[in-house]
């Protein structure tokens, strides 16, 4: 037993110093292994950061456990509300302030019957004060209704691409592999320009007419770029694209002088293209991308079907409406002026297929056609999914609010566009971008500052104090800057992509 004893004690001596060294080993390598895979996978918060492109790139690769996405989708929940309880307590301060500036002239009319030269200056320094006030109340308004849900709208897209776009991705390419692309609808994209999307096109020809001139009649659109270098440019390139396309109708195209960041078009192939759209898209494929887009709501007669429900009188009037209610809660006052002058205050017309409860179908069609059009015109097909990237990224909730509000950034219209993406055969030789965009880019840069002046003093059905001093923007504005202020004030241009 003794010798027993003293084998075990003498193996146990020999060993420990070996078992111990490759257990330090073993916890040493591990630890290293768990730092390296930390540091190669980055947190789900910082992947919010990237464009949707990168995210549809790297998403494949990434581990990540449902609670995790659970974990981020709530604290974005969270800090949702958080931004908007913010902006309510802003509009309730502003609000308070307009009251005591009202309650001010009162005590001045009580003051005397007749204006004296002083009371008349003390009159318009708080007409100014009311007047700036009322600018910064509609901009919050626009802030907590519209900017922050498109806001996170675009942070919850980007989540849902991490968590859902790897299954998509390996369901595509299974269908690749059986041989289905031409499976898919209007999965025909070699026939483009001998198929048949939708019958009578010409028949919306008339309607569209009508509509543009009502438009013009009421004041609502913006006035025309009648500019021969830039028309000449826009028409060339959307011609192109008509040109490999369904439509079946001559394309009318229309460059309108406004900030805006977006196009529509009218039923008949009636296309309206803001001149701040050309400013914004960082290149030629990113414009082409959109204008097919749009083209493709008149092949697939959107608007048509949108008529077939209201006349475009009847939706002016519920759009200015809708506007005066989102920015009083009813009551008549600034908000009738943002919905019915020329500002609308990054609401525009809210012509928009949404406000009927259609736009989903409508967008995901015009999507997908879009993006054959623009593949078939040369074009890369991705500039419409980056130019999405551009408007998430940019500061100022009036600015991103505008296209986002008829071109929402949903999920499923990420995944769908870049499934038709997929599916498309790939050329060697896609533009991106021209030498004539830069051009023209450039030259309604230099044009910026001359409409700026002009709109200035573009009469109104709303009177504004004149001669009032620069006023201060809201504290904290990443939301509202003087920017976006000044578009707010000036940009009349309809939205809707009909």
């Amino acid at each position: 037993m003794f010798r027993r004893w003293f084998h075990l004690t003498l193996c146990f001596a020999v060993l420990t110093p070996t078992y111990l060294q490759a257990t330090q080993a073993a916890v040493q390598a591990a630890t290293q292994a768990a730092t390296q895979a930390a540091q190669e996978t980055p947190e789900i918060e910082s992947l919010l950061e990237k464009s949707y492109l990168e995210v549809l790139e790297i998403s494949p690769a990434l581990e990540f456990t449902p609670d995790q996405f659970q974990a981020v989708r709530k604290r974005l929940e969270q800090e949702e509300k958080q931004k908007k309880d913010t902006q309510k307590d802003k509009q309730k301060s502003i609000e308070k302030s307009i009251k005591a500036a009202q309650q001010e002239l009162k005590e001045l009319n009580d003051r005397a019957s007749v204006d004296t030269p002083e009371i008349t200056v003390e009159r318009q320094v708080i007409h100014c004060r009311i007047q700036a006030l009322q600018d910064q109340l509609a901009e919050t308004k626009v802030a907590s209704q519209h900017g922050i849900p498109v806001e996170y709208e675009n942070l919850n897209a980007k989540l849902n691409l991490m968590e859902k776009w790897p299954a998509a991705r390996r369901e595509i390419q299974a269908q690749l592999e059986r041989g289905e692309a031409r499976s898919r609808k209007w999965g025909d994209v070699e026939d483009i320009g001998y198929r048949t999307i939708e019958e009578n096109q010409a028949d919306d020809i008339k309607s569209g007419q009508e509509a543009a001139q009502q438009m013009r009649q009421m004041g609502v659109l913006p006035p025309t770029i009648d500019d021969p270098e830039i028309t000449e440019y826009v028409n060339r390139v959307a011609i192109n694209i008509a040109r490999h396309s369904d439509l079946q109708v001559p394309l009318n195209i229309t460059v309108l002088r406004s900030k805006e960041i977006n196009a529509f078009a009218l039923p008949g192939g009636f296309l309206y293209v803001n001149h701040g759209l050309i400013l914004e898209a960082e290149n030629e494929s990113q414009l082409a991308g959109v204008m097919a887009h749009e083209i493709a709501h008149a092949v697939a007669r959107h608007g048509h079907r949108l008529m077939k429900k209201a006349t475009i009188s009847s939706i002016i009037f519920q759009a200015a409406q809708i506007g005066a209610m989102i920015f009083t809660g009813g009551a008549v006052g600034i908000g009738t002026y943002y919905a019915l002058t020329h500002g609308f205050q990054g609401l525009g017309l809210l012509i928009s297929l949404q406000l009927l409860g259609v736009s989903r179908d409508y967008e995901l069609e015009a999507d997908q056609l879009g993006v054959q059009y623009a593949w078939n015109a040369g074009y890369n097909p991705e500039g419409f999914v980056e130019f999405f990237d551009i408007i998430a990224a940019k500061e100022g909730y009036a600015q991103k609010t505008s296209f986002f509000r008829t071109h929402p950034a949903f999920y499923e219209r990420i995944v769908e566009s870049y499934r038709e993406i997929a599916f498309l055969p790939r050329s060697g030789s896609m533009i991106e971008d021209t030498k004539e965009f830069g051009e023209i880019q450039q030259k309604l840069i230099e044009m910026s500052s001359a409409f700026d002046a002009e709109e200035k003093d573009r009469p109104s059905l709303y009177k504004r104090e004149a001669n009032c001093p620069d006023q201060p923007q809201l504290e904290s504005n990443s939301e509202s800057t003087p920017e976006s202020k000044s578009e707010s004030q000036s940009d009349p241009t309809p939205r809707g992509a009909l």
